[in-house]
């Protein structure tokens, strides 16, 4: 519970003890449906007691509107699973309250994927309980508003990274391919790959964001058009590396397209889930596709990816891919984001 003068946990403060009968109230986006099914989204307060179980109590500062949640906001994908819901698949903050040995009251901390915004109550709210395990210690050379402007997309693009750099993908290899290049992940897959040496080419839809792609370190910008009409079971070998957030067709172009023991990591299905590919890339050319979980990655995969990009990411270009909306824009945001209308990443500033 939170101490009223100064909202430490208490005791810990020792400024003032809340009575029995007071709640601490926090607010929160909260989704529900009516009975007869339609989806409402309210900003509104709740009380601290509505909070699940978990053994860390988190004072959320920053969140961000990724992709699951637009969908999960709008109601035009099945994220949600349990209702009512809480949305918000990130969020960074000061943990308020902790019974978990590792995590420590006062201590700056993000937390991640684990089902968030799906089964379990996210990051839109002032207040989030979860379990420690799934909490991680924000890194020092990270704010909280620079961690959510990396977020889910930041973590899940160096994931592929250090995918692509573990399967022997090397900046000698070859170019290296990234699809969906507007969006968070790809805006971060391409600011990280070139620190890294990597020669990047960058595939969308939005050819305005061509100066965008180039600033983020792009060597090359090709249309999307390229990648979505039914390819050849093999084309033309150009790519050493790939990270699709795409899926669909493109997905399987891009496979098609991959050089002798090419590397794709594919982390979105934006164009769908279908695969339409064949065998070809894969026997005849060693193509290696890998599947990158963001949601349910392993602890210790969790922490030393964000300690990767902390070392690597570009604070400059970093915020210049950031747009930041307050708690109650995030349903009209979430509209723009699906619609195309959003480059980069969303940060969500709590109240």
């Amino acid at each position: 519970m939170s101490c009223v003068p100064c909202r430490t946990f208490w005791p810990v403060c020792g400024c003032q003890k809340l009575t029995s009968g007071e709640k601490s109230m926090f607010k929160a986006l909260y989704v529900e449906k009516t009975e007869s099914g339609q989806q409402v989204v309210t900003l509104r307060d709740l009380a601290e007691t509505d909070l699940p179980e978990g053994d860390v109590t988190i004072r959320v500062q920053w969140s961000s509107l990724n992709y699951k949640d637009a969908l999960a906001l709008t109601g035009k994908g099945p994220i949600i699973r349990n209702w009512p819901m809480v949305p918000g698949i990130d969020l960074a903050g000061r943990v308020e309250a902790s019974t978990h040995p590792a995590v420590s009251v006062g201590q700056d901390v993000l937390v991640t994927g684990h089902g968030m915004g799906e089964t379990r109550w996210g990051g839109f709210a002032q207040l989030a309980r979860v379990p420690g395990l799934w909490v991680v210690a924000q890194p020092s050379e990270l704010d909280g508003r620079q961690a959510m402007a990396l977020g889910t997309a930041g973590f899940t693009a160096m994931l592929c990274v250090q995918a692509l750099q573990r399967e022997g993908v090397e900046p000698s290899s070859g170019p290296v391919l990234v699809t969906g290049a507007s969006g968070g992940v790809g805006s971060v897959a391409i600011m990280l790959l070139s620190r890294l040496g990597y020669q990047v080419v960058a595939v969308t839809g939005r050819l305005e964001e061509q100066p965008y792609l180039h600033s983020l370190g792009a060597a090359e910008v090709l249309p999307r058009a390229h990648f979505a009409a039914p390819s050849r079971p093999l084309e033309k070998a150009r790519w050493a590396g790939a990270v699709d957030v795409v899926g669909g067709q493109v997905l399987a172009s891009v496979c098609a397209g991959m050089r002798p023991q090419g590397v794709v990591t594919a982390c979105g299905l934006a164009g769908g889930m279908d695969f339409p590919a064949t065998v070809a890339p894969f026997i005849l050319r060693g193509v290696t596709l890998v599947g990158i979980d963001s949601v349910q990655c392993p602890r210790a995969e969790r922490v030393a990816a964000w300690a990767r990009l902390a070392e690597l990411i570009n604070p400059r270009q970093l915020d210049d891919m950031v747009h930041e909306i307050d708690l109650a824009e995030a349903p009209q945001a979430a509209e723009m984001l699906l619609a195309g209308h959003v480059r980069g990443r969303l940060v969500v500033r709590i109240p």
